[in-house]
């Protein structure tokens, strides 16, 4: 079977992107094509089983510097997998799907759920979501356009 042909989108190495799936409209995220699954900074998680299987709610905060606007969100989960962050720790963390919307182009992302509080990005997007039509310039930023000024204001911590 081949692999589906995709035309290619150049975004920067960080980007506004839009969460739909799970409520979250703007999030400042890294496109990291070193790391293989994207993660998404999440806490207060919670698994439970539901009538058809494994499921898992949690809390994420969208904005770098602040722990307002928290969204609350329940997942299927879609896999539990190790994962060795940057520093070298090993973890396993539950694993779900996320549409994640970059320069107007939905992409489902496997996510892994842990806490990115003391990282510089609440999300990183891995090469898995990038891989469906992306091409990363290192050299660029924010190529898919920015978010509204009073959504990178409340970023900053200045809403």
């Amino acid at each position: 079977m081949s692999e589906p042909v995709y035309s290619n989108t150049i975004a920067g190495w960080r980007e506004w992107v839009r969460l739909p799936s799970i409520g979250v409209p703007w999030i400042k995220a890294k496109l990291d094509t070193g790391a293989r699954s994207s993660a998404l900074h999440a806490f207060d998680i919670e698994e439970f089983t539901g009538a058809d299987g494994d499921w898992v709610r949690f809390q994420v905060h969208p904005w770098q510097k602040s722990d307002g606007d928290a969204v609350t969100v329940e997942c299927r989960v879609h896999d539990r997998r190790t994962v060795r962050s940057s520093s070298g720790h090993v973890e396993e963390r539950i694993m779900v799907l996320i549409d994640v919307q970059i320069h107007g182009r939905t992409v489902s992302a496997e996510t892994t759920l842990t806490n990115r509080d003391q990282m510089g990005f609440r999300m990183l997007i891995g090469r898995e979501a990038l891989r469906q039509g992306f091409l990363v310039d290192s050299a660029g930023s924010f190529l898919g356009g920015r978010a509204p000024r009073e959504v990178r204001r409340h970023n900053r911590g200045r809403a």
